[in-house]
C-alpha cells in the first residue's frame, strides 16, 4: 500500500517561495508516475506537474518556469520547488501517484482505470494535501 504524506505549505506574500515535499512509504518499483496537483476554492483540481515511468518532467503552463519538480529515489520524495509565487498559486497541493498496472490483475487494471488522467499517467493514490496561500 502506497501511502503520500505532504508537507511544506504555508503563507508567503507574493513572488516569495516554497518547497513542498512529498514521502511515499513504499519503493519506487511499484511506483509509475509520480506528480503534483493542486485545487483552488471554487475550481477542480488540476495536474501542475510530474515525473512519467521514463522520468520525464511534464509542467502545467500556469507554471511553466517558475515551478520545479524533482526527486529523490533513495529517500523515496517528491519535491515541487514553488518560485515566482502569485496569489492565483493559492490552494491546496496534493502528491499523486501511479500504480503500475499488472497485465491480468483485475485490483491494479481496475485502479488504474479509475485514476486521473494527466500528464500520459493515471493518478490514482493521493496524499491528504498541504496548503499554500499566497497574498498580493
Amino acid at each position: 500500500q502506497v501511502t503520500l504524506v505532504e508537507s511544506g505549505g504555508g503563507s508567503v506574500q507574493s513572488g516569495g517561495s516554497l518547497r513542498l515535499s512529498c514521502v511515499a512509504s513504499e519503493d519506487t518499483y511499484r511506483r509509475a508516475c509520480m506528480g503534483w496537483f493542486r485545487q483552488a476554492p471554487g475550481k477542480e483540481r488540476e495536474g501542475i506537474a510530474a515525473f512519467d515511468n521514463a522520468g520525464t518532467a511534464t509542467y502545467a503552463d500556469s507554471v511553466k518556469g517558475r515551478f520545479i519538480i524533482s526527486q529523490d529515489h533513495a529517500k523515496n520524495t517528491l519535491y515541487l520547488q514553488l518560485n515566482s509565487l502569485k496569489p492565483e498559486d493559492t490552494g491546496m497541493y496534493y502528491c499523486a501517484a501511479e500504480i503500475t498496472a499488472i497485465p491480468g490483475d483485475a485490483k491494479s487494471l481496475g485502479e488504474y482505470y479509475s485514476g486521473t488522467f494527466w500528464a500520459e499517467c493515471a493518478f490514482s493514490r493521493w496524499g491528504q494535501g498541504t496548503q499554500v496561500t499566497v497574498s498580493s
